[in-house]
């Protein structure tokens, strides 16, 4: 007769319909491990190429999640441990996903209508100089408006996570120790996932700027920046910050406006293109979040 299958733990003490094999994890448990470690792999992510795979890591770690939640026996934990403390907090978790997700999204739309707008101008070049250099103004107005959302997107995601986390279970018996491990692996997905989240507001967001004490520092420091942006490879970029150097350059004359022209459009053209990438890869992961929830709230309330 087929062994029964523990899906939690590969050391756990429950007892097999045949007692000729060991219990062992079920593969989504391991997959789900996997996927947690090819995340953490990489201490850093500051391009938009890697950004691009640990999004995808994270539609692959999210998709094994949903299906360990649909598993009978994972069920059956929650079930029985519908009135503990960590049931309240991985419900809150998964609002908190949705909103830092929701954050994200919106501030990449935002982004990637105004740069198609400033692009749409500078095609037409029906008001010249002046309504270019307008519209780059606009631009960085909207830059700054979404700047700011993400930083009360990042204050309300700290506040949020200061929140006290349910004292660690330990295991006292088998059944213990499914919980513990499902707890476990829903905390570590949790934690990754805000961590994720946070370093692309950050990377969307681009490098804070210090106001400078007159017009000629910041003239100084933007030709710092372009010095620095020609002298990296394309694919260390930060795509976000480069097209706001980019745009300030213009602005205060840094450059001729009728040389930066061209330059300015394939920065413009570079951001859309990675802004895409991003807006469809969190769309995936906001409909993974929605149905894991959703999954959730449908197994407590049965």
């Amino acid at each position: 007769m087929a062994t029964t299958i523990d899906p939690f733990s590969p050391t756990s003490h429950h007892q097999p319909r045949s007692k000729s094999l060991p219990s062992k994890p079920h593969p989504l448990i391991l997959q789900c491990n996997q996927h947690l470690a090819s995340l953490e792999s990489l201490d850093e992510v500051n391009t938009s190429s890697l950004f691009g795979r640990k999004l995808t890591d994270l539609q692959a770690l999210h998709d094994c999640v949903e299906n360990l939640v649909l598993l009978p026996l994972t069920q059956q934990v929650l079930v029985h441990a519908r009135q503990e403390k960590w049931i309240d907090e991985l419900l809150d978790g998964s609002l908190r996903l949705l909103d830092v997700c929701s954050v994200a999204k919106d501030s990449l739309i935002h982004t990637k209508e105004c740069a198609r707008e400033l692009q749409s101008i500078m095609r037409r070049k029906r008001g010249g100089e002046m309504e270019v250099t307008a519209e780059v103004r606009k631009f960085l107005a909207s830059r700054k408006v979404v700047k700011k959302a993400i930083l009360k997107g990042l204050e309300n995601l700290k506040t949020n996570s200061k929140k006290g986390k349910g004292k660690l279970l330990s295991p006292s018996n088998n059944k213990d120790h499914e919980k513990v491990t499902l707890v476990s692996l829903l905390r570590d997905v949790e934690v990754i996932t805000l961590s994720m989240m946070e370093s692309l507001l950050v990377f969307i967001s681009g490098p804070a700027q210090s106001k400078p004490s007159n017009y000629w520092s910041l003239v100084s420091k933007l030709m710092m920046q372009n010095k620095k942006v020609s002298s990296t490879q394309e694919g260390d970029q930060n795509e976000f910050s480069n097209v706001d150097a980019a745009l300030q350059s213009f602005v205060f004359n840094v450059t001729r406006k009728s040389d930066n022209v061209n330059h300015l459009q394939n920065q413009l053209e570079n951001l859309e293109s990675v802004v895409q990438e991003f807006v469809e890869a969190l769309e995936v992961l906001f409909k993974r979040f929605i149905r894991i929830r959703v999954s959730l709230l449908n197994i407590l309330n049965h």
